[in-house]
C-alpha cells in the first residue's frame, strides 16, 4: 500500500498527505474527514478503515498518529449537509482536514475525488483506501473520531441507538425513526428521515430548542 508513496518520492515530493472521509451514508450525525501526513510508511495493520475489525480500530488509530508528522480532522455538521449535499459536504470536510493540519502538503492522496478549491498537486485513486497507505491511514483516523462522537450522542438520544449503528440505517434505527421521527442531529434531506414527531424521552436543549 506504499507504492504510490513511492512514487511521489521518486518525483521528488516529500510532504505527502493522504485524506478521506467517513459517515457520507449514514441518516444522523456529521461526515467526519481525516488529513494524514505519516513520518513512515510501513505502519503496521494499516488498511482502509471498513477492513478492520471494530475491536482493533482504536488501537490501529493510535499506531497511525505514533507514526505521522500531522493529522487532523474536518467535521460537516448535518443542517450543513442538508443545505449543500452530502458529496459537497464530504469534500467541505475534508479541506477543512487539509487546512487544520498546520503543514502544507506537497501533494495531496484522495479516494476518488479532488478538491477543487485548493490550490495543490492532488492524485484521486479509485479506491484509494485499499490502494494508498496515507489515504487508509486518513480512513482509520476519521472512522474512530466519528464512532467516538456517535458514541457520545447516545447519551443523548437513546432511543436510535447510535452506541452500535453510528448513524447509519439499521432495521432498529429505521424502527426508531419511524416511531419517533428525526433527532436533531438527522439529516433532514435523507430519505427515510421523515419530519419530526414529538420525541418522548428523548433529550433537548435547554428550553427544548433544536440545533
Amino acid at each position: 500500500m506504499s507504492v504510490v508513496e513511492r512514487r511521489l518520492r521518486d518525483f521528488g515530493f516529500r510532504c505527502i498527505a493522504g485524506t478521506d472521509e467517513v459517515g457520507r451514508g449514514c441518516l444522523a450525525g456529521p461526515v467526519v474527514a481525516a488529513c494524514v501526513i505519516l513520518a513512515d510508511d510501513a505502519v503496521f495493520r494499516v488498511n482502509d478503515s471498513k477492513l478492520i475489525a471494530h475491536e482493533n480500530r482504536l488501537e490501529v488509530c493510535r499506531n497511525v498518529l505514533a507514526h505521522c508528522r500531522a493529522a487532523a480532522v474536518g467535521v460537516v455538521e448535518p443542517e450543513t449537509i442538508d443545505a449543500i449535499n452530502i458529496l459537497r459536504a464530504s469534500k467541505l470536510a475534508m479541506a477543512q482536514a487539509v487546512e487544520n493540519l498546520g503543514v502544507r502538503p506537497e501533494v495531496l492522496l484522495l479516494d476518488a475525488v479532488t478538491l477543487e478549491w485548493l490550490e495543490m498537486p492532488q492524485v484521486p485513486l479509485i479506491e484509494g483506501d485499499k490502494r494508498s497507505v496515507s489515504i487508509a491511514a486518513a480512513s482509520v483516523v476519521a472512522k474512530v473520531y466519528r464512532d467516538l462522537l456517535m458514541e457520545s450522542y447516545h447519551e443523548r438520544y437513546p432511543v436510535y441507538d447510535f452506541k452500535h449503528n453510528r448513524g447509519y440505517a439499521t432495521e432498529s434505527h429505521q424502527a426508531a425513526l419511524k416511531t419517533y421521527g428525526p433527532s436533531p442531529i438527522h439529516r433532514k434531506s435523507f430519505e427515510g428521515v421523515e419530519e419530526p414527531k414529538l420525541l418522548f424521552g428523548v433529550s433537548r436543549d435547554d428550553g427544548g430548542s433544536e440545533r
